[in-house]
């Protein structure tokens, strides 16, 4: 008898059957002579009939299709005999089995398995894109620097620039990415002792952001919040004669910075000074001028890395004189790390950065196990460069270090992480090809 839909059903035939449920399916205790089965599936019900003296079909030379219809009709297919115990290589020794109750490579034998029980997991949800932002063109030496390091967007008088930042950012929401932040290389005509062009409504960082929200309303965009840019000293701070980086007034103008960001349509602004206080300061500024909805993102943990070099060489960020080590953090201290943790979440920062990433993944670690804070990380110009040299010259596997070094990353604890690759390990993550 051929499989009858549920309109074709009948059940007065069927008078002598006892049902009974099981989840979604429908068995049945048969009474009758002849063999029937009745059961429910999400589709519907289904009856089928086999007739007698008919025997099960191999599977072997009949395609899918044909195998589908005969198990319809209740045709089983003859399963495959038990596959022999695969034989060890010549010469390996007979050994007692170890009498061991768990055996966790059982849960990593396959790539199904492997899949199911993966603990850390990353998606382009969870990166943060920086782009490079600078007025006018640049030397043939700085492009080539720029260009080997990070993706830099001349924004001059010229349009294509423009465009080229526009592209950029498309493609990047295309994959996943949704989330940039801002560094700007600003000319040395408008760099100041005082950094004062921080704050100026129509510097080069406030018109990127109201352009990009002209167009990209959805976009996140974080900013720099830093003197360094801007200071004609290099340093994240105003400088006093005798070498000393002021701290109170450095905080003054930093505020300023971080209101015209907000003001301009930033969505998170990053204080990257080191400077004490100045989270708490920030969020008093930015709350004073009705930005409430402005999230800070500090950078709680920023070490004293000589992992920035390839960054500062291609910005010609480096300090006019002396080291950054009055206010960056020795990289040879753990527990200074919780001060700086404590006193931002007491300040009102919305997310902690550690900053570099991988050299520091205990730091990472460190803030994800003393706070409920979101932790950022950022992967720097160093790590970047180092994992790109090292493909270059086919001594690693570049896509697959690079998505490792991320996951390790990820896995030290954080939510999200600024990084060069973001477009490069998006695109890898949507499965495109390089």
């Amino acid at each position: 008898m051929a499989a009858m839909t549920l309109n074709s059903v009948n059940f007065g035939a069927a008078k002598a059957m006892n049902f009974e449920y099981v989840g979604l399916k429908m068995h049945q205790n048969i009474t009758s002579a002849r063999p029937h089965s009745v059961k429910f599936v999400p589709r519907g019900l289904i009856v089928n009939a086999e007739a007698q003296g008919e025997g099960p079909v191999k599977k072997l030379g009949k395609s899918d299709e044909e195998c589908e219809a005969a198990v319809v009709a209740g045709i089983v297919p003859e399963a495959p005999p038990v596959p022999p115990k695969p034989a060890a290589p010549a010469g390996t020794p007979l050994a007692t089995p170890l009498p061991l109750s768990r055996r966790p490579r059982r849960n990593r034998r396959s790539p199904v398995l492997r899949a199911a029980f993966q603990e850390t997991s990353i998606s382009p949800a969870n990166l943060v894109y920086p782009l490079f932002i600078h007025e006018g063109e640049l030397e043939g030496k700085k492009i080539l620097q720029l260009e080997q390091c990070l993706d830099a967007i001349g924004l001059g008088g010229d349009m294509d620039l423009w465009k080229r930042l526009f592209s950029l950012v498309a493609k990047a929401q295309d994959v996943g990415v949704n989330s940039i932040v801002l560094f700007p290389k600003v000319p040395d005509a408008l760099k100041t002792s005082t950094g004062d062009e921080a704050y100026n409504d129509d510097g080069l960082v406030p018109r990127t952001i109201r352009l990009l929200k002209d167009k990209y309303p959805d976009l996140i965009i974080y900013t720099d919040v830093a003197l360094d840019p801007y200071s004609s000293d290099g340093h994240d701070g105003i400088v006093r004669e005798d070498g000393v980086i002021l701290n109170d007034e450095t905080v003054h103008q930093l505020c300023k910075q971080a209101v015209s960001q907000a003001r301009a349509g930033a969505d998170v602004v990053s204080p990257s000074d080191m400077m004490d206080g100045r989270v708490g300061a920030i969020r008093d500024a930015l709350d004073a001028e009705g930005f409430q909805h402005v999230s800070i993102m500090s950078y709680t943990a920023k070490y004293a890395s000589s992992f920035y070099g390839p960054f500062r060489e291609a910005l010609d960020s480096n300090p006019r004189f002396g080291d950054k080590k009055t206010y960056q953090m020795n990289p040879a201290n753990y527990r200074e790390a919780l001060i700086e943790t404590r006193d931002d979440e007491a300040e009102g920062a919305d997310i902690l950065l550690v900053k570099p990433g991988l050299p520091y993944l205990d730091i990472i670690r460190l803030l994800r196990d003393n706070s409920s804070l979101p932790v950022a990380a950022y992967q720097v110009s160093g790590e970047y460069s180092m994992i790109k040299a090292g493909g270059a010259l086919k001594m690693i596997d570049e896509e697959r270090v690079m998505m490792e070094s991320l996951m390790c990353v990820r896995r030290a604890g954080a939510d999200i992480i600024l990084t060069y690759f973001a477009l490069q390990a998006a695109r890898c993550m949507c499965g495109e090809k390089r």
